[in-house]
């Protein structure tokens, strides 16, 4: 049983990583394409400019939904490793504002 729950919480938390980058990624499609520059010159620009954690926030948007998703499923040990999955956002955010 405690095998079934590691298993359910580690699927919840590849779950909201990849959420996580794929909201990032739409955030900086999307911004690439109002200032009409590359993907990549959009992060260079936020690099010089120490916008990163706020691109990882907006994408952390959407973990919200995944969680809802898990919790309307009854499926509680994942939406724990979406939580999960959050909190290394927010310490990677930390990291990037004090770094």
């Amino acid at each position: 049983m405690k095998k079934k729950i590691g298993k359910e919480i580690v699927i919840g938390l590849i779950t909201g990583l990849m959420s996580n980058l794929a909201g990032s990624y739409l955030y900086l499609f999307f911004l690439s394409q109002v200032k009409e520059l590359s993907i990549e010159s959009t992060v260079d620009v936020a690099l010089e400019q120490g916008l990163i954690g706020n691109i990882i926030v907006l994408g952390a948007l959407l973990n919200f939904v995944v969680f809802y998703v898990f919790l309307k499923k009854k499926q509680y040990y994942r939406a724990r490793g979406v939580v999960l999955a959050s909190l290394i956002a927010a310490i990677l955010i930390l990291i990037s504002k004090f770094y």
